[in-house]
């Protein structure tokens, strides 16, 4: 069965720094590139990072270039977003995915960044 359950969420001020996980299992985790998303109240899911299967390319959001990134550790089959200079606009809710296992209509339940002083 498909699970992708996200953690490390949580309060920080504003420049401060915060580290997610996300554990997945129910299919073959290194055959498959893995995203970040986040979801802010009253607005759209808006992809955040990505990186390729084997983790030798990542692409991120223009809003986050230069202090977020995206990692992984296929033996662990985790997927990580270390976010530096943190920003009250990086304040929503993150999520994990996978192409095959977004496209079946599948979603963790995300856990929560807020920046705020």
């Amino acid at each position: 069965q498909v699970q992708l359950v996200e953690s490390g969420g949580g309060l920080v001020q504003p420049g401060g720094s915060l580290r997610l996980s996300c554990a997945a299992s129910g299919f073959r985790f290194s055959n498959y590139a893995m995203s970040w998303y986040r979801q802010a109240p009253g607005k759209e899911r808006e992809l955040v990072a990505g990186i390729t299967s084997t983790g030798g390319s990542t692409n991120y959001a223009d809003s986050v270039k230069g202090r977020f990134t995206i990692s992984r550790d296929n033996a662990k089959n985790t997927v990580y977003l270390q976010m530096n200079s943190l920003k009250p606009e990086d304040t929503a809710v993150y999520y994990c995915n996978s192409l095959l296992t977004k496209r079946s209509g599948y979603w963790g339940q995300g856990t929560q960044v807020t920046v705020s002083s």
